[in-house]
């Protein structure tokens, strides 16, 4: 219930997150039928990085902000134009101020008139600014929801048998891996069409390689991993990268991500940048 996502809006692993998101809906997209995106921990949808707590930190100008110094026709941008052009254009939505579209944000632009978004957050505060954000859009709704209680409560959906779902918790919890675990099997049984990406920090080693353990023990397969690591992940008070681990991910979904997270590790790096694309387990 402490954190709070305005303070590091922008900043490279939201960037990280954002770019393969819009991957993995855009890939949805490529069939007529109807999807459904499940976003668990949703946030307030919308920063603005002119803020007092964005610019606290003023993580967005190693993130978004070196991004958008760019000129847009750069040639190797092309795995993230697409991208950072919705950016630029819910930022002209917005009257050019520099605001930056959180996951729901990001998703619902992305929604054909078939498909629904479906939004969950805890924080009370947090949760009412998310429905001030979406009160014109009959296709988002908004839960004041536990993440976790919502994969069960709102699983299968109604409208769609595609979908993704979206869990992208705080890690303010010590169980936070294991609840992920269960996570991804519940989600996975309860929605079976589903893409499930969880998001995860990257200090150091261990953790990370203790949640894919216990997902190959658990009977999880079809699994892909995706880390950006702007520094070596030696020192676990800092963060150091961050991850996406992609149940049921899309077709050749592993040879665009490689694309995306090489881009980003030449436009956000300072020399220690890498990238990692891996499967935990095969289809």
């Amino acid at each position: 219930m402490n954190y709070r996502h305005a303070y590091h809006a922008g900043n490279f692993a939201d960037v990280m997150k954002h770019a393969l998101l819009y991957a993995l809906i855009r890939a949805l997209s490529r069939k007529s039928t109807p999807f459904t995106v499940l976003d668990t921990h949703a946030g307030i949808g919308l920063y603005d990085l002119s803020s007092p707590e964005a610019q606290a930190t003023g993580e967005w100008r190693d993130g978004i902000g070196r991004l958008l110094d760019l000129p847009p026709e750069t040639p190797d941008l092309a795995p993230i134009a697409d991208w950072l052009a919705l950016v630029r254009q819910i930022m002209r939505e917005h009257g050019a101020r520099m605001v930056y579209p959180g996951s729901p944000d990001l998703a619902a632009h992305m929604l054909r008139p078939a498909d629904t978004l479906v939004c969950c957050e805890l924080h009370p505060e947090d949760q009412r600014y998310l429905r001030r954000l979406f009160r014109n859009n009959p296709a988002v709704s908004v839960h004041h929801r536990d993440a976790y209680e919502a994969i069960t409560a709102l699983l299968p959906p109604k409208t769609a048998k595609r979908g993704l779902v979206l869990i992208d918790p705080p890690f303010e919890k010590r169980s936070e891996f294991g609840d992920l675990v269960q996570a991804v099997a519940k989600a996975r049984q309860r929605f079976p069409g589903c893409i499930v990406a969880v998001w995860y920090p990257v200090k150091h080693r261990a953790p990370p390689r203790a949640f894919f353990n216990a997902l190959k023990d658990s009977g999880q397969r079809n699994l892909l991993n995706l880390e950006l690591t702007v520094r070596p992940p030696l020192d676990p008070e800092k963060l150091n990268g961050c991850g996406l681990l992609i149940a049921n991910p899309p077709f050749r979904f592993d040879e665009e991500s490689t694309a995306i997270l090489s881009t980003l590790c030449h436009h956000l790096g300072h020399g220690e940048t890498e990238s990692l694309v891996e499967w935990i387990v095969p289809e």
